[in-house]
């Protein structure tokens, strides 16, 4: 048996490839949308990709499964529950899927975190009655559960999923303990709230230390998986829906959407309402960028970012360090945001010679804001970290809106100098761009963020 884990860092995602040896049969399980590593992955064994599973219809991403039916000729598998544009077979709980003489599939329907949520376990021929593994997808995470409310919007409430998942835990605490759980998210993912950093474990293990596991009462498990969510980007919706829908391949999409832009084309769109994404390291974004554009680093968790700041409605435009640009829109792509009219050919350089296009973000360090505070008329503070990340500490007298609703809270942002911080720098600079954008013109970002603030030894209150 072949079982190999692929682990998508920016997108905390998890695939996998199941194979048979002897039969050279594969799946491949809630692939990414770029699927060439299954490809080659699969040609350099000799395997042949016959079926592509989705536990689930992703929210957070935008699945591969259209594109490797197109080029695999596989066959799409789904929950029996499930409603979508494209042909697929059904799987019922209890249906079997053999991929040869080792190798043996058998679908649990698990909803909670969606309605036609299902696990998938994995039986090798050398134990034929105990699952080696089982692929959860969103039901089972290490460490937690999927949360029971994305899809509250489109007809199925919190309620009635989380009744389905505390239905579905208590089937999947019956695993035999040994059996390997691998989940289709890890730390970082926002389908749960305290995902583990590891992407392996046991049903025993998880019976041990994930909360959501232990024994209580179906109201009690209700309250705890509810609470303190994280807030779901816009996209979710989008991309939930997407998965659903027969569309064009990540390949038809780049051949329009990697092309690239002369400065003129790039001014005209950004004139007429495009967003222009500046995805360099913020250092080099703020020390001269393209006046209007919108930071948001190629090396940090840019997919989700730039799904929750960027829209649907307004072409993109990428400004890219040469050689970024294809990875830049393709991470975009991962995330259904095919809306991208190219990238500005040369990059930066292209701006070389006019100095009147361009714009600077001040850098200010954690001392020199200390001083700046302690002046007659000091700057205003915003932290756009999480409540949480407030909780835990806070630059005294600063003002709070969190990165993910600062889009629709420009208008409450106070006038006047401004000093943007978050945990690290990265969100802040982001921050700073849009704010740059909107029109305010004395935007400073605290390099290092709150960290910095720490490890200068400024005055922290307690929150």
């Amino acid at each position: 048996m072949i079982l190999k884990q692929y682990y998508l860092g920016c997108l905390a995602h998890a695939s996998y490839l199941i194979a048979d040896e002897t039969s050279k049969v594969a799946a491949i399980v809630d692939p990414q949308r770029d699927i060439d590593q299954y490809l080659a992955d699969a040609q350099e064994r000799g395997l042949t990709i016959r079926y592509v599973f989705l536990t689930h219809f992703h929210a957070d991403f935008l699945a591969g499964h259209i594109e490797l039916r197109n080029r695999t000729g596989a066959e799409i598998v789904l929950g029996a529950r499930a409603q979508a544009e494209f042909a697929f077979r059904p799987v019922r709980d209890g249906d079997s899927i053999t991929l040869g003489p080792e190798v043996r599939l058998v679908i649990w329907e698990t909803p909670g975190h969606t309605p036609e949520g299902i696990s998938i376990l994995v039986y090798d021929a050398a134990k034929p009655d105990i699952p080696y593994a089982v692929l959860t997808g969103d039901t089972l995470f290490i460490g937690d559960v999927g949360r029971p409310d994305l899809l509250a919007s489109i007809g199925v409430t919190a309620e009635e999923l989380g009744q389905m998942l505390y239905e579905s835990i208590q089937r999947l605490k019956q695993l035999p303990d040994e059996t390997l759980v691998y989940p289709a998210h890890g730390a970082g993912s926002l389908c749960g709230k305290q995902l583990s950093n590891e992407t392996v474990s046991t049903i025993g293990q998880q019976k041990r230390y994930n909360y959501a596991l232990q024994p209580m009462s179906k109201q009690k498990f209700l309250e705890l998986v509810t609470a303190d969510q994280p807030e779901a980007p816009a996209y979710f919706l989008h991309d939930a829906i997407a998965n659903r829908q027969e569309r064009p391949d990540l390949d038809t999409t780049l051949a329009q959407t990697v092309r690239p832009l002369p400065l003129d084309e790039v001014l005209r769109l950004r004139d007429s309402g495009a967003q222009i994404l500046d995805v360099r390291e913020a250092p080099d974004f703020e020390a001269a960028h393209l006046a209007g554009s919108i930071n948001i680093g190629l090396r940090g968790q840019y997919a989700s970012w730039a799904g929750t700041i960027l829209n649907k409605e307004q072409p993109i435009v990428v400004i890219a360090d040469p050689g970024d640009q294809n990875e830049a829109i393709i991470r975009l792509g991962r995330i259904g945001f095919d809306h991208v009219a190219g990238f500005l050919d040369g990059g930066m350089s292209a701006l070389a010679d006019h100095p009147e296009l361009l714009a600077t973000t001040t850098r200010i360090t954690a001392l020199a804001l200390a001083e700046r505070l302690a002046e007659p008329n000091p700057p205003t503070v915003l932290d756009v970290r999480t409540d949480k990340e407030r909780e835990a500490g806070q630059i005294d007298g600063s003002a709070h809106i969190p990165l993910n609703q600062l889009p629709k809270r420009l208008a409450e942002v106070p006038p006047g100098p401004l000093v943007v911080h978050c945990q690290g720098g990265y969100r802040s600079a982001i921050a700073a761009s849009l704010l740059q954008r909107a029109g305010r013109t004395d935007v400073m970002d605290l390099v290092g963020g709150y960290k910095a603030w720490e490890a200068s030894h400024q005055p922290v209150p307690n929150a």
